[in-house]
């Protein structure tokens, strides 16, 4: 792992996808954010408990999204409009990361998420050069168990009713992916399953997304 993280992390506030861009929160994403925030069926799954107000919306951003670095708004290239958020979560005492994602449910089912997380997986491994990244799903949320899977992540186990979400015990999944099955992945020219998604080898290459990296 890089010990400048923090500087390498600045530098890349903005990553360039296929159809996606992951960059800095704005103030004028506040309705954006209240739109998914607010809506319980995106809600369901997670523990944050969302936004109620447009106000809480801005507070979020301000408090949360411009806390530190890693936390990206997902924002369709062709309008810029948010969709949705993923953050990066390190521990570099570890060598590693965990990260969480949430998305607009208007916009399930078209691969963005996908294309998020591949970007993230590639800040990860070819720029900070982490050893290990990880999260986690609640079962029943079956479409964050695809989206990992799709990047390469490998289930890791179930823990029984680990927490209460929204009055409900949940199923906590694990899922992890280790930098050298990244890098074999990579060596098969592994691909994700979206439509118009980079490939390992295209990171490789230098021809993924806009990845800055100071030594």
């Amino acid at each position: 792992m890089v010990e400048n993280y923090k500087e390498i992390l600045y530098d890349n506030e903005t990553l360039d996808c296929a159809r996606i861009t992951l960059r800095k929160f704005r103030k004028s994403d506040a309705q954006a954010v209240f739109d998914y925030g607010s809506d319980e069926e995106t809600l369901r799954y997670l523990i944050w408990e969302g936004v109620k107000t447009l106000e809480e919306a801005k507070k979020s951003i301000f408090e949360h999204y411009w806390s530190r670095p890693g936390i990206f708004a997902i924002a369709l290239k062709e309008t810029d409009a948010c969709i949705g958020a993923i953050d990066l979560r390190m521990e570099p005492e570890h060598e590693k990361a965990g990260f969480g994602y949430v998305l607009n449910r208007a916009h399930w089912g078209k691969g963005y998420m996908t294309e998020a997380l591949s970007a993230l997986l590639a800040l990860c491994f070819e720029s900070l050069e982490l050893n290990r990244v990880e999260s986690y799903y609640f079962v029943g949320n079956e479409g964050s168990a695809r989206v990992m899977q799709k990047c390469g992540m490998e289930a890791e186990g179930t823990a029984k009713q680990a927490l209460k979400i929204k009055g409900v015990f949940r199923d906590e999944a694990r899922c992890g992916i280790t930098r050298a099955r990244w890098l074999e992945l990579a060596s098969k020219h592994f691909q994700c399953r979206v439509p118009n998604c980079r490939s390992f080898d295209e990171f490789n290459e230098g021809k993924g997304q806009k990845v800055k990296r100071k030594t």
